[in-house]
């Protein structure tokens, strides 16, 4: 699957598998670089509010960068990058594309490093957390704020399997955010607040949050952020 794995999906593996020694092991990638570039052992995620993407296979480099491609600290979010043996050549007669995304690699001269669009940042154990698309960062009350962060938040509450968080905007053309939800059953909004405030500063808890029963797809599968309420 290319979906992302939850702890919820974690926690029934281990029942089901109960006594059996089987491991569930968390894989990222994009197809540009081999489809799969990291590793996690899930067996430790427990106490996780989101399940990491982990650490890099064998011959493959992992970074993360800001804008100006210069390294993040450890905890700070940024854009992921990848280089290694697994790197494709680029896109086949996309030469302006391959050129965008397949860059110079500032860190080992000579060699080139795939932009994944991807953000993503160091936890202190080594491991990688995902935080969703670059083009889903938006600006609240002057804050940069990451909307794959907040949904991976709502994603660890137990009753909750999907859940989309975007940037709207009030008569006044004020922004403000709202998340989308799917659950197992209705979650009171103090409690979903409440959820949010003990993992996230209160400008990244959105103001509205909305119940539906699907969320909109394009024909690829994928949400389809246009098509919300």
């Amino acid at each position: 699957s290319r979906e992302a794995l939850k702890p919820q999906h974690v926690t029934g593996f281990y029942k089901l598998m109960e006594g059996s020694g089987a491991t569930l092991h968390n894989l990222y990638g994009p197809t540009e670089a081999t489809v799969d570039v990291t590793y996690y052992d899930s067996a430790s995620t427990f106490a996780e509010a989101a399940v990491p993407i982990g650490v890099p296979i064998a011959n493959t480099q992992l970074y993360i960068v800001s804008d100006n491609r210069q390294l993040q600290p450890m905890g700070v979010a940024g854009e992921l990058c990848i280089a290694g043996d697994g790197l494709a050549r680029g896109y086949l007669n996309r030469p302006e594309l391959t050129a965008e995304k397949f860059v110079d690699n500032p860190f080992e001269p000579g060699t080139r490093m795939y932009r994944t669009g991807d953000l993503a940042r160091w936890l202190p154990d080594g491991n990688l957390e995902y935080l969703g698309r670059i083009d889903h960062q938006v600006k609240i009350r002057g804050y940069r704020i990451e909307c794959g962060e907040i949904e991976t938040r709502l994603l660890a509450h137990a009753h909750i399997r999907e859940a989309v968080v975007m940037a709207r905007e009030d008569e006044q053309g004020q922004a403000y955010l709202c998340a989308y939800l799917l659950s197992d059953e209705a979650v009171p909004v103090a409690e979903l607040r409440a959820h949010l405030a003990a993992q996230l500063p209160d400008y990244m808890i959105p103001s509205y949050f909305v119940e539906l029963e699907k969320l909109p797809l394009s024909p690829n599968g994928k949400v389809d952020r246009k098509a919300l309420p």
